[in-house]
């Protein structure tokens, strides 16, 4: 009898890890430490000069496109869109910027960078 109570409270453990951990991947609910905060939008203050589109490994929902986000937007004269679906950042840029500095801001942020293509 009391195996079988064991047996029983550990399916419904891994019942529940299973389903976080489903909902964590598909990218609903707080994960990575994050929060369903807003993120603040970012102008540029001059045209747009030159875009990039990076290819971006280990996001896994929209709290870890936030931090991508983030890390790019805190760079001078660059501002981003970012999904974590298909791994991709979009930067538009109102100066010059090398692609090393992007690179670093999003490994900063605890992130890999695969590309970085665009003009």
């Amino acid at each position: 009898m009391v195996d079988a109570l064991i047996i029983i409270i550990v399916l419904v453990l891994l019942f529940i890890a299973l389903k976080g951990s489903v909902r964590h991947f598909r990218g609903e609910g707080p994960c990575c430490g994050g929060s369903s905060s807003p993120v603040r939008e970012k102008t540029l203050s001059g045209p747009v000069m030159a875009e990039r589109r990076m290819r971006i490994d280990g996001m896994h929902c929209q709290n870890c496109a936030a931090r991508v986000k983030k890390a790019i937007d805190e760079i001078k004269g660059a501002v981003s869109e970012v999904d974590f679906a298909s791994g991709i950042a979009v930067v538009r840029m109102d100066r010059s910027i090398d692609d090393i500095v992007l690179k670093k801001a999003v490994e900063k942020a605890g992130y890999t960078v695969l590309s970085i293509s665009g003009q």
